[in-house]
């Protein structure tokens, strides 16, 4: 898939995201959410290297005691953690403000990939594009397909073999005189 030439910025509701999607809401009831947020960065990390996205994964702290914190997980992908009694949808709707007001018409586009319909609205207020979960989830899967299929048709190169097996016996023969230091 050909990339744009407009740069894109995606965020990603973390915790709407793990509700949604039954796959890694299974993982968050077996195995705790600090699973299903592994399991969600994996697989955003090779869909936004893909499209070239600079994604940005918006987890909630509003609930614990603790200051804000970002992680660069890749080129292309973060983690924000947000700060103290602050949602992710609140800090999303924050910067989706910043970027409309920063950007001249058409030099970028951000999507917010949420199900959260008030998000979804105020978002696109800030001339974001909204993702559905579900969207997302079926973008993720078909990317992953995509880079399969392009990993199975590119010709397998031969195993090269060390210098020493190509080189024909009497050069073999010297080279082993050498290093016994004959």
């Amino acid at each position: 898939m050909p990339r744009s030439s407009t740069p894109v910025t995606l965020l990603v509701d973390g915790y709407n995201i793990i509700g949604i999607w039954s796959t890694l809401r299974d993982v968050r009831d077996r195995d705790g959410l600090e699973a299903a947020r592994r399991d969600l960065i994996e697989s955003l990390v090779n869909y936004s290297a893909y499209h070239g996205y600079e994604a940005q994964v918006v987890f909630d702290s509003q609930y614990r005691n603790s200051r804000g914190m970002r992680e660069v997980i890749s080129r292309n992908l973060a983690v924000q953690y947000t700060d103290f009694n602050q949602t992710a949808d609140t800090f999303i709707e924050k910067l989706c403000a910043v970027r409309a007001r920063q950007r001249a018409p058409f030099a970028s586009r951000t999507i917010v990939a949420t199900s959260d319909r008030a998000q979804q609205l105020t978002v696109v207020g800030y001339g974001a594009e909204w993702m559905s979960a579900d969207q997302l989830q079926l973008d993720v899967k078909a990317t992953q397909q995509r880079m399969r299929r392009r990993q199975r048709s590119k010709p397998k190169r031969a195993s090269r073999p060390f210098l020493g097996t190509r080189l024909d016996p009497i050069a073999q023969q010297r080279l082993a005189q050498l290093r016994r230091g004959y």
